[in-house]
Parts: C-alpha cells; structure tokens; sequence
C-alpha cells in the first residue's frame, strides 16, 4: 500500500466500485479485499469491509462504512483526456453505469464519487469542455 492513500467511504459497494474502477480507467487494479471474519452487528462473516484500488495510478482504500456518510462534490477524482472522444468514452462509461451527469464537466458514478472528466487545454481539440 501507498504511503499516502485516499480513503473512499462506501455503503456496502466498495468492491464493486474499485472493480468498475479498474475495468474503466487504465493504470487502474483492484488490490487486497479484506472480509468480516466473523459475524457483526451490521453485517455477517464474509461481508467486505475493506477494498485496496487504484484509480489512474492513484492509490485508494474502498471503506464499507455503512449509510452514515456520503459522498459529495468536495471530492473528485479529476481525469484529463486526450481528446474528445476519450472523454466520451469515460464520461458515457460512468454515466451509463447508473451514474448522473453534472455541472461544467462534472458527473457522478452510481455510489455518489464525482468526476471530472476534461480533454487536457492542449489537446487537438482546442480545449473543448463537455
């Protein structure tokens, strides 16, 4: 694991999330998957609790903390393009996921992570935005 590592905080899909994560994004694994070992008060043996990832090379910890916390727009994963039809593709993969389009660029996938997902302001497109 990373020194330094984002921590996701999920309901009870951070594997699902970190192996769409991976099929999506190159540079992008699903590491360790640590289960319950035994029963608990919200959950049963075998549950995942803990999900090790990576995003486009960025180290990440998937947490199954239950309903209590959100995601939100403070954090994004912010993913430049190299052109437009690279940005379709990852913004249509999200979206289409069960994900919802945003504001100036912006989406979110199916468990509430926004995305920026922007050709890069030098590409062979001019710099266009979705």
């Amino acid at each position: 694991m990373a020194k330094n590592t984002i921590c996701l905080w999920y309901d009870k899909d951070a594997e699902a999330a970190a192996r769409f994560y991976a099929e999506t994004f190159p540079d992008s694994a699903v590491g360790a998957v640590m289960r319950a070992p035994g029963d608990y008060p919200d959950g049963k043996q075998g549950d995942v609790l803990v999900v090790e990832f990576t995003v486009a090379g960025v180290a990440c910890v998937g947490l199954n903390g239950g309903p209590a916390f959100k995601q939100d727009e403070a954090f994004s994963f912010q993913i430049s393009t190299e052109d437009q039809a690279e940005t379709d593709r990852y913004w249509n993969a999200i979206v289409g996921n069960g994900g919802q389009e945003s504001e100036c660029g912006w989406c979110k996938d199916k468990w509430g992570v926004s995305w920026q997902i922007t050709p890069r302001p030098d590409g062979s497109d001019g710099g266009r935005r979705r």
